[in-house]
């Protein structure tokens, strides 16, 4: 008697669920406003992904401005000024005005530090319960994700919405599956599971199972625009939907920083980077050649400098601060290294104006701005010999070298050497090939490939007010 009670109580309360899941749908899908909903959970990360939202925002008001723009955020101290002016100060990207904002309280669920394990699969999931709350707080005629939150998109349609993404790097990509196959220890793969064969065994059918369920859910986007060769390739591959998919480059600032001139201090030679304070970054990496570099420099050479510029999102990135801070001092190179954290865009500017070389690490990095801001700002590049740099960026211009790849330490020092030994008129010449090839990925390209991917998909608004 007891167990049936308890049966029927569970039942109950299950249909009282699914009733309320389904009223809540329902509600939404009546109260669509004529709107872009923004998913983009972190505003403040400093990072390309910011950078592209507020072209994006800034591009959807160029074409339509009779469709509110609105940001799902969990930055509780932003607000619709605040944003404007961030966009313009970090970016220089003026929005013609505020967007709206929701504010979001279950932001923890996407957090890394709340699944130490299966993170992959615990961030998806999250974000379903992330876009729920977003969506039964305002629910956009168009569903906009710049964050790469795939897992969100068959929810937004449950809504009714139009569901359109620009997707930065694939959650999970074929490389990954690969490295565990091969047993290679990354920031992405655990050392233990590694050297365990079956530990990676476990973790080869975690992939398969959830690039299958990423590939699924992936296909419920009615527009998936991609910023690289690489990443195109990939969701391709996934997402089987090869005609809703268009490759969009992601906005470089290239006007304002090829008004810079060319020509650098001799004084001392300066290498720039720029990138989040993240562990697939591979600051150590940069740090540790520099270190190598510096000890091959002939004693009448002029001592270079390294300037870390970043953001940090969190804890977990101050700590990282931290530790490579420490690093610098344990290599005996802390007085030649500088970290500048958070920096405002118009000092971003003037240090890439006076850096003979940019420094750029991360394996597999999706696109690479930074990479192209350097090329754009007459910084020559020092990028990893994979991805987005090596099939789109860092390729010759009129047969000219426009910039150097490496994969390690060494290969990196190596580069290191050259520019710093590279008399002043051969600098110039790569210097000058790089800015030209930059111009492939300026915000007005960006602007102009932008619209053109968008306008089949968003004329349906007309449609939209005629009903």
């Amino acid at each position: 008697m007891a167990g049936e009670l308890l049966f029927w109580a569970f039942i109950t309360l299950l249909l009282a669920l699914i009733q309320r899941i389904v009223s809540a749908i329902l509600n939404g899908r009546r109260n669509r406003k004529p709107a872009v909903g923004f998913f983009h959970p972190y505003t403040n990360d400093g990072g390309g992904g910011e950078r592209v939202l507020w072209c994006a925002v800034k591009a959807i008001q160029d074409e339509n401005s009779s469709l509110d723009c609105l940001i799902f955020t969990g930055d509780h101290d932003a607000s619709p000024e605040s944003l404007m002016a961030r966009a313009v100060d970090r970016f220089g990207v003026k929005l013609h005005f505020p967007p709206k904002v929701v504010h979001l309280h279950k932001r923890k669920w996407i957090e890394e530090t709340t699944y130490p394990r299966f993170t992959m699969i615990g961030q998806s999931l999250g974000s379903i319960y992330l876009s729920w709350e977003a969506l039964c707080r305002f629910t956009p005629l168009y569903y906009f994700d710049t964050s790469g939150y795939a897992f969100t998109y068959p929810l937004a349609r449950l809504f009714g919405c139009i569901v359109v993404c620009y997707t930065h790097y694939p959650t999970i990509s074929l490389d990954m599956l690969s490295r565990v196959r091969g047993r290679s220890s990354m920031y992405n793969n655990n050392a233990l599971i590694a050297k365990s064969s079956w530990l990676s065994q476990c973790k080869i059918i975690y992939y398969v199972l959830f690039s299958w369920m990423y590939g699924f859910v992936g296909s419920f986007t009615q527009l998936a625009m991609v910023n690289s060769s690489w990443t195109q390739s990939h969701i391709k591959s996934l997402w089987k939907i090869p005609d809703r998919i268009k490759r969009v480059y992601p906005p470089c600032d290239t006007s304002v920083l090829q008004a810079l001139p060319l020509e650098r201090s001799s004084e001392t030679p300066v290498i720039i980077s720029v990138a989040q304070f993240r562990p697939e970054k591979a600051h150590l990496l940069q740090l540790e050649a520099f270190a190598v570099a510096i000890k091959k420099l002939d004693a009448s050479s002029v001592r270079p400098k390294l300037q870390f510029v970043g953001s940090c999102r969190n804890k977990s990135d101050e700590e990282r601060l931290q530790n490579l801070k420490n690093k610098a001092i344990e290599l005996k190179v802390d007085g030649d290294v500088e970290f500048h954290k958070n920096l405002m865009y118009r000092d971003l500017v003037g240090l890439l104006g006076g850096a003979v070389a940019g420094i750029h690490s991360m394996t597999d990095e999706h696109f690479g701005i930074s990479v192209v801001e350097y090329m754009a700002a007459g910084a020559i590049p020092i990028a990893h010999n994979s991805a987005g740099p090596k099939m789109d960026i860092v390729l010759e211009e009129d047969k000219q070298q426009t910039g150097f790849l490496a994969t390690n330490v060494d290969e990196y020092a190596d580069a290191i050497l050259k520019i710093l030994r590279m008399p002043e008129t051969e600098r110039l010449k790569m210097a000058a090939a790089a800015r030209r090839r930059a111009e492939r990925f300026s915000e007005h390209k960006f602007y102009e490939d932008f619209k053109a991917a968008i306008r089949p998909v968003f004329s349906s608004v007309s449609r939209w007010h005629c009903k």
